[in-house]
């Protein structure tokens, strides 16, 4: 078999016509220091935003590592949302066609009928939440006794939406002679305290550790009284050259009330909170992903796990309620290299908060002056 280059990497052949199809020019940072770790069979903590690149860091290496020929579980990837589950799942996919090696997702919110029959048919690579994968294990419809390498992918967001016990009980079910990853944009204590426990003297890999999704993100607020919030939102859809808008809202009837008010205003506008179906949400965010639907209001929640890159603005109509929610809100404008906006609506009972949240989050905010107001 002659490897072929890709940037200073060698690569499977296979694989390598999978990435030239993809249009990948070069590894990016992340890629390239972590495939070599995996590759050697280390285990591994890295530190990386999304947008890096950090799917394919770790997709490569599985793909050239699992054999297709055994038609049983070799690697299983932890995810903590099944938007996330798909997107992986899909990038397998791509990156492994002409290997033929096969991948499956296991996330809750859907019958188990599909996935236990593409379990039955034999996949190599388990993409799955921890509750299904959890679910699968005691119905006895999943094997994992041949799993040989396990990546918890977004590892803070793992242990932020309270799946610690979930994922700690599945390292416990997988054989002990096994590689380990985690990946994750912040290594939290808690996150150092899981690589400790379930890692064997792990690389440790950051990726611009101080250089944080909100750099790339222009940071605008405007103050707004709560009853003019959809005429201020009228006005900036208007002025900007908007693309793709996401708009968040803390309530499911607050998202509700606002894409009504956005429809009778003519604009191609969606929602997806926790009311919705797993295929209405895919459904919708599909949609959205086409171009077909410019704006998508959402909750904080129901936003977990979105991967779309082209996120030209994000508006946060209802302040968000600390730090660590704002970063995670505006993280969805500015990946992959690009600039994104994020616009914060500052009501009129928000101004404490606000400089609270201007203090802790420590980037710099512009203040836009409404039209409505008089500029």
């Amino acid at each position: 078999m002659t490897l072929t280059r890709f940037g200073p990497l060698e690569m499977h052949p296979d694989v390598a016509r999978a990435i030239d199809e993809l249009g990948f020019m070069a590894p990016t940072p992340v890629q390239e220091e972590t495939i070599p770790v995996l590759r050697a069979g280390r285990d591994l903590l890295a530190q990386a935003q999304t947008g890096t690149g950090k799917t394919a860091a770790f997709a490569i290496p599985l793909i050239e590592a699992v054999d297709p020929e055994r038609k049983r579980p070799q690697a299983l990837v932890v995810v903590p949302t099944r938007e996330l589950a798909m997107q992986v799942t899909r990038e397998f996919g791509a990156l492994g066609k002409y290997r033929r090696t096969h991948e499956v997702a296991i996330y809750g919110g859907v019958p188990y009928g599909p996935q236990e029959r593409a379990l039955r048919r034999g996949a190599q690579i388990v993409v799955g939440t921890p509750g299904r994968l959890l679910d699968h294990l005691q119905r006895g419809t999943i094997d994992l006794s041949g799993i040989r390498v396990v990546i918890l992918d977004e590892a803070d967001r793992l242990l932020d939406m309270g799946f610690a016990p979930d994922v700690r009980r599945l390292l416990r079910l997988v054989p002990q002679r096994r590689q380990t990853a985690l990946f994750s944009a912040t290594l939290t204590g808690e996150v150092r305290d899981l690589a400790h426990r379930f890692t064997n003297d792990p690389v440790q890999v950051a990726i611009d550790p101080e250089r944080r999704t909100t750099e790339t993100v222009e940071q605008v607020y405007v103050e707004v009284l709560e009853e003019d919030k959809p005429r201020a939102l009228e006005e900036l859809l208007r002025r900007w050259e908007t693309e793709q808008v996401l708009i968040f809202r803390h309530t499911k009837r607050g998202v509700d009330r606002l894409l009504d008010e956005l429809v009778r205003r003519k604009h191609a506008a969606a929602a997806i909170h926790g009311d919705l179906t797993q295929r209405d949400r895919e459904r919708t965010l599909e949609r959205f992903r086409s171009g077909e639907i410019k704006i998508l209001v959402a909750t904080n929640l129901a936003a977990r796990g979105l991967h779309i890159e082209d996120i030209s603005h994000v508006i946060n109509y209802d302040l968000p309620e600390d730090a660590e929610t704002f970063t995670h809100r505006v993280g969805r404008t500015g990946r992959a290299g690009e600039t994104g906006i994020a616009v914060t609506f500052v009501g009129e009972w928000d101004f404490d908060e606000f400089e609270h949240l201007r203090e802790k989050a420590n980037v710099p905010f512009r203040r836009e002056v409404l039209e409505l107001y008089g500029r």
